[in-house]
């Protein structure tokens, strides 16, 4: 069933009080919902992801996407903004999440939220996802191909993320990993690590590889994008939420 919906740019008091754009994206015909914090991907805060929004009330949950790069490049261009991002070595992690738990708190205050919420990223935003399921209390957490969970980025790169496998121990929900078998951010390899994290630490998890698809499967608007994988893993992912916080 596709619901009616509207979607809105609103503020949020983000980390430390900082107003922030947001973009919410409601149902407007169920009674009680879950809830999903979007964390856009390293291009930032753009149509895409906020397609992704209007999908999940669409399909009758509320989203919230915080603009983590507003504070950098208020009014910019995602180009732009992503672009000054990079240059100031990334979002930094303890903003991040206190920026997710602020998106987080505005949710479960909407009249029609049932108090669960969860999260969900792709690429940079899968590990800042995971990042914030071991950080904050939610419900479920989804981290599609998230890079740089399991290791540090590179010197070359000019952003600056370290590995949280470390913080596996803390996870607070069922986690979901989609990833693409020809991925080379994270690498099979890296999925693999992250699983046997998630074993020892006791962690409620499910992952699921797709053969033939790379990086960005998801993506509408790239080459690398793969209809009936993103298909697919769509389908993973309102399973799993209706498991976890419908």
């Amino acid at each position: 069933m596709t619901h009616n919906l509207i979607a809105n740019t609103i503020s949020l008091s983000g980390h430390g009080g900082d107003e922030i754009e947001a973009y919410l994206a409601q149902p407007t015909d169920v009674g009680k919902v879950g809830s999903i914090v979007v964390i856009h991907h390293m291009p930032g805060y753009d149509e895409d992801t906020k397609e992704i929004c209007r999908r999940f009330a669409a399909h009758g949950y509320n989203a919230l996407m915080p603009n983590l790069y507003s504070r950098e490049a208020p009014g910019a261009s995602p180009d732009d903004a992503a672009a000054a991002v990079r240059a100031a070595g990334g979002v930094p992690d303890d903003r991040l999440v206190g920026d997710v738990d602020a998106a987080m708190q505005r949710l479960k205050s909407l009249p029609d939220s049932n108090g669960k919420v969860a999260s969900l990223g792709h690429c940079s935003g899968g590990r800042q996802s995971f990042l914030a399921g071991c950080r904050l209390p939610l419900d479920a957490v989804i981290d599609c191909y998230g890079a740089f969970v399991t290791l540090d980025t590179p010197a070359e790169l000019p952003f600056r993320f370290k590995a949280v496998v470390g913080e596996a121990p803390n996870l607070s929900a069922p986690l979901l990993g989609l990833f693409g078998a020809d991925d080379q951010n994270p690498t099979t390899e890296q999925v693999a690590d992250l699983d046997r994290a998630l074993n020892e630490a006791g962690k409620e998890h499910e992952f699921h590889t797709y053969e033939g698809a790379g990086h960005a499967f998801f993506w509408v608007s790239r080459p690398s994008y793969r209809p009936e994988t993103a298909k697919e893993a769509w389908a993973v992912i309102f399973d799993f939420l209706g498991r976890t916080i419908s």
